[in-house]
């Protein structure tokens, strides 16, 4: 019988944790560029599960910035508050959301984003159409999902298509400005922006 000591279920567990940090920062750069995050933005992000990202994001828009964080789960919106709160962020408005609205403010936002949310959606048109209503004017949308084909799809038997979601979003009036791959196995971003005519890109 093949017994794993625990010195050795410790250095597993610390190297996983130090894979996790990496990852975290490489999409956290990520978002910043392509949602192009600077001080005194308003940002959105949609089912911000336990709130790292929401966090990370409200530094970077600084005091004279804000971020929307919406969760639909009680727990959840627990685990964000707790996080804003043990992050010293003031600049943190979380909102419960519901399953065909966001609750977010009318053109409140200059970006929004989801991440590994919108194959969970039982509404996309109308999450998508309240999303459109929350941001400003040239204001971008970023969603981060996976293919259901892939690995990571397989295995849960989630995800969604990257067409999919591109017909969706250009349904309600978004423009498509990139599309490309994102860190994680066999995840994907698309942007798109609101009312403003762009050339489209490959990331």
């Amino acid at each position: 019988m093949f017994v794993i000591s625990g010195t050795v279920l410790i250095a597993i567990a610390v190297t996983v944790s130090l894979l996790a940090h990496r990852s975290r920062r490489t999409e956290v750069s990520r978002l910043t560029e392509l949602l192009s995050l600077r001080q005194g933005m308003t940002v959105a992000e949609i089912g911000a599960g336990t709130g790292w990202l929401t966090v990370e994001v409200a530094r970077r828009v600084g005091q004279s910035g804000r971020v929307y964080s919406t969760e639909l789960n009680a727990d959840r919106l627990n685990d964000i508050r707790r996080a804003v709160v043990e992050a010293q962020l003031p600049n943190v408005t979380v909102l419960e959301a519901g399953e065909q609205a966001t609750h977010l403010p009318p053109e409140c936002c200059d970006a929004v984003f989801m991440r590994r949310v919108y194959h969970h959606l039982t509404a996309p048109a109308a999450i998508l159409a309240s999303i459109h209503e929350g941001l400003r004017l040239g204001g971008r949308l970023a969603i981060i999902d996976f293919r259901p084909d892939g690995l990571v799809g397989r295995i849960t038997r989630m995800g969604v298509d990257r067409s999919e979601v591109i017909r969706a979003a250009s349904a309600i009036g978004f423009e498509l400005v990139a599309s490309g791959e994102w860190p994680g196995v066999d995840h994907y971003v698309v942007v798109f922006r609101k009312g403003v005519d762009v050339g489209r890109r490959t990331l």
